[in-house]
């Protein structure tokens, strides 16, 4: 789904690469020394951490999902590690309701009856309503030609005469996938078909199968998402009556965050964060305990060095990112708006060890994907930018799309940045060139996997973005300036972000 944003990201980061070799001095533009810092903060070290949340994970069931034991002991591990360091540590406690599936199933009855392959040919969407239901299929508002543009399913005017009982097939495009649920559920829809959109926007490709999410609460009626030719092809029958049935609850999980103050001004926050939470399919090490493991190696070392910021920098470690950046959303949706007009700038640490590493920094500014973060995040992308080209190490842009926890910070105005060194996309052969490794594999071929575990990662990126993280921190930790942040709350930002977490919200 995000090939072409990986080949975009290449030709940027090539003109980057052309410019390493004019190398200002090892200062970002506040002039913010970090050497003592970055010379602390080593890879030896963090990975020493990581081997501790490795052991963690492999003596409770192999993972430190957000509701297991895992997760509870790397809490412990945690800030066992800050409070001996000095530090007052506090658990933030959070609940959620979280989307589990048993069991999908999608037929064509007639014409011509065909059983489709679950994670193949379909899948049910994240917060899809339990239900069965064998029934006529009604196509709502398609666009099959041109440029596919497409508001299906978008307003409740797209299902007049829509045969109550039915079961709707729905155009991606325009607007959220839940917003097509519910206008489906309240025309009176028994299930819904939800088709890739056909056409490439804004680098996405929209052809393919995608997982997507309603977002909580769960809806009332099975969704289930496939691909444009799939969904094309059932546009082109007549007479169609398919059977679709997911099997799904939701239940509600008890979690924590956990939260590390340095001294320094409270109304310049800086918040650096990284989710601790795991999938249950594995140990994540590299997601995300590389980037926990950076941070607390970073917070560790502020300490030993007798470092007191000018700023607070308030270190977090998130749970329930892989549920849906439920930690992170739910600190965010606790501040007052003159608590977020507090809150300097969030720097967003997701994936930092990556074995088919690209360095990527999040493009702040909107220069390379059109998106730009709230205002100040293009000086977050700066302080990034000018510290590996200080390095002579070539990087590459990454959009804000939604899928980590700077998501609720970026929503509600909160400048942000940070950096990631790729998921389960391919790398391109101009990353390969630019980046060494191999094209044409995935960054992390564990991602998401039982095998991202301790040897899942490259030491060399980890020790540089280490060194980057701790630079970043220092500098807004230190700053005397203002970052130009938003005073405002409860929904302000200007992204329009297409993701949550890893599942697609459009």
């Amino acid at each position: 789904m995000r090939q072409t944003r990986n080949i975009q990201r290449a030709a940027i980061a090539a003109t980057i690469g052309l410019a390493v070799s004019f190398a200002p001095p090892a200062l970002a533009a506040t002039g913010t020394n970090s050497e003592a810092l970055r010379s602390a903060v080593s890879a030896e070290n963090i990975k020493a951490h990581l081997q501790a949340l490795q052991d963690i994970a492999a003596a409770n069931g192999g993972n430190r999902a957000a509701d297991s034991p895992g997760y509870e002991a790397s809490l412990e591990y945690i800030e066992d590690a800050l409070e001996d360091a000095g530090y007052v540590t506090e658990l933030q406690p959070f609940s959620y309701d979280r989307y589990d599936s048993t069991s999908a199933t999608l037929e064509r009855v007639s014409p011509n009856p065909e059983t489709y392959t679950y994670e193949k040919d379909f899948l049910d969407m994240s917060y899809s309503g339990a239900g069965e239901a064998t029934a006529a299929l009604t196509a709502v508002d398609l666009n099959l030609a041109g440029d596919h543009a497409s508001t299906s399913g978008c307003e409740a005017g797209d299902f007049a005469g829509f045969p109550a009982g039915n079961i709707a097939l729905i155009q991606r495009g325009t607007c959220t996938f839940r917003i097509k649920a519910d206008n489906a559920a309240a025309a009176g829809a028994a299930g819904a078909i939800i088709f890739n959109q056909g056409n490439v926007v804004a680098g996405d490709d929209r052809l393919g199968l995608f997982g997507g999410t309603l977002d909580s609460p769960q809806a009332d009626i099975p969704v289930v998402s496939t691909s444009y030719a799939t969904g094309a092809g059932l546009a082109g029958l007549s007479g169609v009556v398919m059977h679709l049935a997911v099997d799904a609850e939701v239940a509600t999980i008890e979690s924590f965050n956990l939260l590390a103050d340095t001294t320094g001004r409270a109304d310049r926050t800086v918040v650096v964060g990284a989710h601790l939470d795991s999938v249950a399919e594995g140990p994540g090490i590299n997601d995300n305990g590389s980037g926990s493991a950076a941070i607390l190696e970073t917070a560790l070392q502020l300490k030993e060095l007798g470092i007191q910021p000018t700023n607070r920098i308030r270190f977090a470690f998130w749970g329930g990112e892989e549920d849906g950046l439920k930690g992170s959303e739910d600190y965010v949706s606790q501040l007052t708006a003159r608590q977020v007009k507090d809150h300097a700038v969030n720097l967003n640490f997701d994936m930092v060890g990556s074995p088919n590493f690209v360095r990527y920094v999040y493009d702040g500014d909107g220069s390379a994907f059109g998106e730009k973060g709230p205002n100040g995040s293009a000086v977050v992308e700066k302080v990034f930018l000018d510290y590996f080209k200080s390095q002579n190490l070539p990087v590459a842009p990454t959009e804000f799309d939604g899928r980590s926890d700077y998501f609720g910070f970026i929503d509600n105005g909160i400048p942000a940045g940070g950096l990631f060194t790729g998921a389960e996309g391919l790398k391109t052969k101009t990353e390969a060139e630019i980046f060494g490794g191999t094209a044409d594999e995935p960054y992390d071929g564990c991602y998401h996997k039982e095998c991202d575990d301790i040897n899942n990662l490259n030491v060399t990126v980890l020790e540089e973005m280490a060194d980057a993280i701790a630079h970043a921190t220092l500098t807004f930790g230190m700053t005397t300036s203002a970052v130009n942040g938003s005073a405002k709350g409860n929904g302000s930002g200007n992204v329009d972000l297409e993701y949550k977490a890893d599942k697609l919200l459009k």
